[in-house]
């Protein structure tokens, strides 16, 4: 049986109209939807800037017991206090907990690594960084610290929300992500995953939410604007150049 840690989320209540997050189309459409589930243990939620995809990424997370910025449950630094408050008005329905959990943001990843750092030089604290391979996330590339997360930390039998992890990754860094993902998929994990990678989309079995300012609806990847568009581009440059160029 495929365990799956968060299995819906739903407003409990509406944010009050004097509250920006009352505001945003994403909450709009998740009043409107009622419930949004998650039934595959991959879920892709797509869309374009500004559409709420990191937003209800980060409520999803904050409401689940993570750190806004970043890391396992028990990180709790903070940089700057800047997630919205619309954890407060989610409720997560589960039917079984995590071993392991992470929640990784492109957005604070700087910040994430640097807290790392901090802990490794606390009398008595061990090396933290043993368990993200050894080497200090800030002495190694972007994408080389994010594969590095992702290939060393996450055990397995575990709840991991990545909020645009493509921003670091090459298309093959991409590809080795996804081999990654497959490998915890048998260790009995869930994943809830925000992005605009094209590639990443295609993951087999998974389940794709695309948000737009109307709606939130379940899509298959070659549905979504991210792959229309990337595929005319790449089919003929030119003719893109034309319309976008004066």
């Amino acid at each position: 049986m495929e365990t799956k840690f968060i299995d819906s989320i739903r407003l409990n209540k509406y944010p009050p109209q004097t509250s920006y997050v009352a505001h945003l189309p994403v909450v709009k459409n998740l009043r409107k939807k009622g419930e949004l589930t998650f039934d595959k243990r991959v879920t892709f939620i797509v869309g374009e800037n500004g559409s709420g995809k990191s937003t209800l990424l980060e409520a999803i997370a904050v409401a689940f017991g993570f750190n806004p910025e970043g890391g396992t449950r028990n990180f709790n630094f903070s940089t700057y206090n800047s997630h919205s408050p619309l954890s407060d008005y989610l409720t997560i329905s589960r039917s079984a907990y995590p071993k392991d959990s992470f929640f990784l943001r492109a957005e604070s990843f700087y910040n994430l690594a640097s807290n790392i750092e901090e802990m490794d030089k606390l009398p008595g604290s061990g090396r933290v960084i043993d368990s993200y391979g050894g080497v200090s996330l800030h002495e190694q590339s972007h994408g080389e610290s994010f594969l590095s997360v992702i290939q060393n930390r996450f055990f397995g039998n575990g709840l991991y929300i990545l909020d645009e992890p493509e921003a670091a990754l090459s298309p093959t860094g991409i590809m080795s992500m996804m081999i990654t993902m497959n490998e915890l998929l048998k260790k009995n994990s869930q994943f809830i995953i925000s992005t605009h990678s094209p590639i990443l989309i295609t993951f087999p079995d998974s389940e794709l939410y695309e948000l737009s300012s109307d709606e939130i609806r379940s899509v298959s990847y070659k549905e979504t604007e991210h792959y229309a568009v990337t595929k005319q581009f790449l089919d003929c440059p030119e003719r893109m150049y034309s319309r976008i160029f004066d």
